[in-house]
């Protein structure tokens, strides 16, 4: 291992031992999945790391789908959607469309999603800033139109002073300025100011936006379209929206939300992945068919308003307990803050093992070494009493490492994360 720079000799061996204690790399054992539980080295343990807030991949409306598809189409159907597409892509955005009001098309994931539009419409004549905490996905496209000679730069966290000082700046020598966001950040929850980046986008003609709600789609919004435009009254014509339905949406695949036809067949047409990466599954696509269904109904709403009960008991319950919380956003992504040491974030998270709980730990180089945590992540199958014995466990946890919530909260109000 000599020859790997000393941080990536470091992070392996962190990893190795949060793999030794089940943290990392974990094999579930289940013969079937409750929603609450997950069963690991033969415990069953309460599962505060599951995406799915809604619960509905578990919904039997669902899973009949899906059984259905695989009888009537078999598990795959092997074409680039540029020759033959099943049918079931123009019934699943077809209902897309009526919950987002826009043009759509579904893309194989997120990720993949990215790669097809963001090459596409930031021209190597335009400046693109990206939000330091963008996910990895965004930026990892974003680097193709750098290679094509795109100006690219990092702006601090949800910093909309400091983004107007830039949109100016470069509005002087570039075509286009784009800013690549998060609706929900998918670490630390915390969420970007969608009202203020409208106001930007009116406010100066060069500026563009580009909008990664993956971590904010159905448990928000009209129909469950999502955090981003839960806060707007309208899609902006110069905004690029793309979700998950991966997540909330309970099924597989990516949303991209068009301002139009003309824009929706550009990308559809040009975008790489579009024409060179395997299709969505029939049977994802019917089941996605399904979940717009319950999307299009009141029952969204139901679902929306009890993970939005569990959500406001968790950080209740934290608050009371003095837990280092960094944020209070109504998310379902919660962050506390441990310090600097990843390794107490290891111990901590098999303690919580112990005590029959599992959570995602956070380091390097998921977040900033000085940012170290536990990211929880609740749906609507968790219970109150759950959510109040894990935050019990981490308060005895915290506690055992003498963990004073006002110090590990310092870094993250030196990033804008917390209001100081």
């Amino acid at each position: 291992m000599n020859h790997f720079p000393p941080q990536v000799r470091q992070m392996q061996d962190i990893m190795s031992h949060a793999k030794s204690l089940g943290i990392l790399h974990g094999h579930f054992s289940d013969y079937q999945l409750n929603g609450q539980t997950i069963n690991l080295n033969g415990q069953d343990l309460h599962h505060f790391a599951n995406c799915s807030y809604l619960g509905l991949e578990l919904d039997q409306r669902l899973k009949n789908a899906a059984k259905d598809a695989i009888e009537r189409y078999g598990i795959q159907f092997s074409s680039s959607r540029t020759y033959l597409e099943s049918g079931l892509y123009e019934v699943l955005e077809d209902k897309l469309a009526q919950i987002f009001g826009n043009p759509v098309i579904v893309a194989p994931t997120t990720s993949l999603g990215h790669i097809s539009w963001i090459p596409n419409v930031v021209h190597k004549n335009d400046a693109v800033i990206l939000d330091h905490q963008v996910h990895r996905s965004v930026q990892n496209a974003t680097m193709i139109a750098k290679a094509n000679g795109t100006h690219v730069e990092l702006l601090r966290h949800n910093r909309m002073d400091l983004l107007e000082d830039r949109i100016i700046e470069l509005s002087k020598k570039f075509r286009k300025v784009w800013y690549m966001a998060d609706g929900v950040y998918s670490m630390f929850g915390d969420v970007a100011p969608m009202q203020e980046l409208y106001d930007l986008l009116n406010k100066h003609e060069q500026f563009h936006l580009y909008v990664d709600d993956a971590h904010g789609m159905s448990w928000a919004g009209k129909h469950g379209r999502g955090f981003a435009l839960s806060n707007v009254d309208y899609y902006h014509e110069k905004m690029c929206l793309i979700t998950s339905i991966n997540k909330g949406f309970g099924a597989n695949g990516s949303a991209m939300i068009f301002s139009d036809e003309t824009q929706k067949a550009m990308i559809k047409n040009a975008g790489s992945t579009l024409i060179f990466s395997g299709p969505v599954s029939p049977v994802m696509l019917t089941a996605g068919i399904a979940s717009a269904d319950i999307h299009l109904s009141d029952e969204i709403y139901e679902r929306q308003n009890r993970l939005t009960g569990l959500i406001k008991h968790f950080n209740q319950t934290a608050t009371a307990l003095d837990l280092p919380l960094v944020r209070q956003d109504i998310t379902p992504i919660c962050y506390l803050a441990v310090g600097a040491n990843p390794l107490h974030c290891v111990e901590i998270a098999h303690g919580l093992q112990q005590d029959g709980y599992f959570v995602n730990v956070s380091s390097f180089p998921t977040v900033p070494l000085k940012n170290s945590g536990m990211r929880i992540t609740l749906n609507t199958n968790h219970t109150e009493e759950a959510i109040t014995g894990l935050l019990n466990s981490l308060k005895y946890r915290m506690d055992e490492r003498e963990i004073v919530t006002e110090e590990v909260l310092k870094p993250f109000v030196s990033r804008d994360l917390v209001v100081a």
